[in-house]
């Protein structure tokens, strides 16, 4: 038999209760913050009287003991940047150590609302100096260049000296015996829709053909719940000839199958196969559509989601259908953002005149 090996013990040998010693130290990064506010007035003088590669710098600011600019290029810094106004954060002070920093730029409005920053950098540099370049026709299309002038705020953390200090010690927990999924409903009522096992109704929507599940479509919206087991039934059914087939009209196909995978898993399908610019023109066409839907069939919280989606894809050729639109449907919030648009005195004589804004009729009405 061989002999027990006795366990290995971890007890320190001077702890007095039997108990693990037990400390915690921290590596803290030290930094400093600050941020400068710069101004560009005359905008359109810039343009015209720095070409590429030519700048005007702004006056210098301090920011953790080191002396820092701004350099602005209204037609880029380099050629391949000629479309697009570059900032250029600079150290601006005779110390010859370089210092690792981290910035952002950001419109002023932004900072205000406290919305992302529409031009960033999060990386951090060994610094000497970093542009950061935006599209100067989306700037423009913005609504930011108010009265030929625009803000910027340019916030800066600088890195310090590495220190350790002492740190508290928070237990581990100990792992779950059981680990509990998080809930797959969604997943499930997905599936539930794709297969088509147990539909009991079909939705005629122009040549297409959606089977679709009565007790679902009634659970989540009153309108659907009249239309299969109310008042609005008989209306439905003669209207197609069958009680098996609801006909839909004023709608497109797509826009019927993105209302039904919302009411099964309580959320939109992903755009697939298209770039960035397509793929963003696409969804905010799909929440025009969708925004309609949902009040047509009383679905408030995908109202919701599409109305805050086209408050963030407003621009000039946009803003009076997304206006009217929302006059009709009455959307309080995506008003707002189109008047608050509109601000601009530029930018309001610009839409007006694009096409739709001459069939908009709710304007004289809300001023």
């Amino acid at each position: 038999m061989a002999p027990t090996l006795p366990l290995p013990s971890f007890r320190p040998t001077d702890s007095d209760d039997g108990l693990p010693s037990v400390s915690a130290s921290a590596i803290v990064a030290g930094t400093a913050s600050g941020y400068h506010v710069l101004r560009v007035q005359g905008y359109s003088l810039t343009k015209s009287a720095l070409p590429n590669g030519k700048h005007i710098q702004s006056r210098p600011f301090r920011v953790a003991g080191r002396t820092w600019a701004i350099r602005y290029f209204p037609n880029g810094n380099r050629q391949e940047n000629a479309d697009y106004i570059s900032l250029f954060l600079v150290l601006n002070d005779l110390a010859a150590d370089a210092v690792v920093a981290r910035f952002e730029f950001s419109f002023l409005d932004q900072v205000e609302k406290q919305q992302r920053p529409y031009i960033a950098n999060s990386t951090a540099h060994i610094f000497l100096g970093k542009a950061i370049p935006t599209m100067r026709e989306a700037l423009e299309k913005s609504g930011r260049v108010d009265d030929d002038c625009f803000t910027v705020r340019c916030n800066v953390l600088v890195a310090r000296e590495l220190s350790t200090e002492d740190a508290a010690v928070v237990p581990a927990d100990a792992p779950p015996f059981v680990v509990v999924p998080p809930p797959d409903s969604p997943q499930h009522f997905r599936a539930l829709l794709l297969g088509g096992k147990g539909a009991d109704v079909r939705f005629l929507v122009g040549s297409e053909v959606f089977p679709a599940h009565r007790c679902v479509l009634a659970a989540r919206s009153p309108v659907f719940d009249a239309l299969l087991f109310g008042p609005m039934k008989q209306g439905a059914a003669a209207a197609t000839g069958t009680d098996s087939c609801v006909r839909i009209d004023g709608m497109l196909p797509q826009v019927f199958q993105s209302l039904l995978h919302f009411v099964y898993t309580d959320s939109l399908p992903e755009a697939e196969g298209q770039d960035d610019v397509e793929a963003a023109a696409a969804a905010t066409t799909m929440a025009q559509h969708l925004l309609e839907a949902a009040d047509r069939y009383d679905l408030q919280r995908l109202k919701l989601i599409c109305e805050g989606r086209l408050c963030q894809h407003i621009d000039v050729s946009t803003v009076a259908t997304t206006l009217a639109l929302a006059e009709e449907h009455c959307c309080q919030g995506l008003k707002q953002a189109c008047f608050a648009f509109l601000k601009s005195p530029k930018t309001l004589e610009e839409a007006m005149a694009t096409d739709g804004f001459q069939d908009l009729h709710c304007w004289r009405k809300a001023y």
